[in-house]
């Protein structure tokens, strides 16, 4: 995603650092490109249709769900954009995206490929977790959702980018969403200890107010009207409610970090760091590079951050179970 009126892919990050997630989860569509208006571009279009077309396509294609019309689209747009590099034009975007080019009918494969990462990250994690997280420490089930939203945003993410329909879009977007609102959800159930007996009404109210919430959010966009202003808005408030809870564990903990060589209690704000750093990529939107562009490159910068998050989680299991380390709430 970018800040741009492209629509892009779905953003997605540990839920450390989702408002911004929320920044860049929905751009305000285009109607056009400028490449679609090229008067050379649709020209080619129409002769390449009235002459190939109906025609039986390769099966990589037919696989992935090319249509003849949509395979000269895609010839035209390389063909174009051959002509302007070669006669020193700048490169155009067609139907708000650059003209990337596909492998095996894979429409963004640098962007399919770190979406796979992505979810393996996840897949790493919870297997992390499952191995050094006792079965009866409160948080383990949470957490365990955690990589399982988190396994289900990226696949989703990887098939939107492996051929763009507006099914596949708005799975992408509602799975990317789910991600981010479920980051807020666990954050204060660990922090304010949500899971002791002691808070279980609060715990049911504050998970039946996200559950409504997502319904809501889901209901408006699907049946009422697909904004994506609204969609940006709600992101960045869900976001950054996540991001000031789990930013202010960094800063109660700070001192403590420096006293006690325990570093791992301020990894939430170095993620941050390291986010932002990356999040540069998006503000770029610049041509494919080898087939790499700057949103590519931004999921490629969450893979890492995504490792380090489980690493933290279990560090900081340890604090909760008490072995001799201050806990962030009483």
């Amino acid at each position: 995603m970018r800040l741009s009126t492209t629509p892009r892919g779905a953003f997605h990050a540990p839920s450390i650092v989702l408002v911004f997630v929320g920044l860049f989860l929905l751009a305000i569509p285009a109607s056009a490109s400028r490449g679609d208006r090229l008067p050379e571009f649709q020209e080619c279009v129409e002769r390449c249709v009235s002459i190939e077309c109906p025609a039986t396509l390769p099966l990589h294609l037919r696989l992935t769900f090319w249509t003849c019309p949509q395979n000269c689209d895609y010839v035209c747009q390389q063909s174009i954009t051959a002509e302007r590099i070669r006669d020193g034009l700048p490169v155009e975007q067609f139907h708000g995206k650059w003209p990337f080019r596909r492998l095996l009918g894979v429409q963004e494969p640098f962007s399919v490929l770190f979406s796979i990462l992505n979810g393996y990250a996840h897949y790493t994690g919870l297997r992390y977790i499952s191995l050094h997280l006792p079965h009866d420490y409160p948080m383990v089930h949470w957490y365990r959702l955690f990589a399982y939203f988190g396994l289900m945003c990226w696949f989703w993410s990887a098939v939107f980018h492996t051929r763009d329909f507006v099914f596949t879009e708005r799975m992408d977007y509602f799975g990317a969403g789910a991600n981010v609102l479920y980051g807020l959800y666990y954050a204060p159930i660990r922090l304010f200890r949500l899971y002791k007996p002691t808070h279980q009404k609060t715990l049911s109210l504050w998970k039946g107010t996200c559950i409504a919430a997502y319904i809501a959010h889901v209901y408006f966009l699907q049946f009422i009207r697909w904004d994506y202003t609204y969609n940006m808005a709600a992101n960045v408030v869900v976001g950054t409610l996540s991001n000031v809870l789990w930013s202010w564990y960094s800063f109660k903990n700070y001192a403590d970090s420096k006293k006690g060589g325990n570093w791992w209690k301020i990894w939430p704000g170095l993620i941050v760091t390291w986010l932002v750093a990356a999040m540069s990529l998006e503000l770029l939107d610049f041509p494919p590079v080898f087939g790499l562009d700057a949103h590519a490159l931004w999921h490629a910068a969450t893979i890492a951050p995504t490792v380090w998050w489980y690493w933290f989680l279990v560090r900081d299991a340890g604090a909760d179970e008490g072995r001799g380390e201050k806990l962030l709430t009483k």
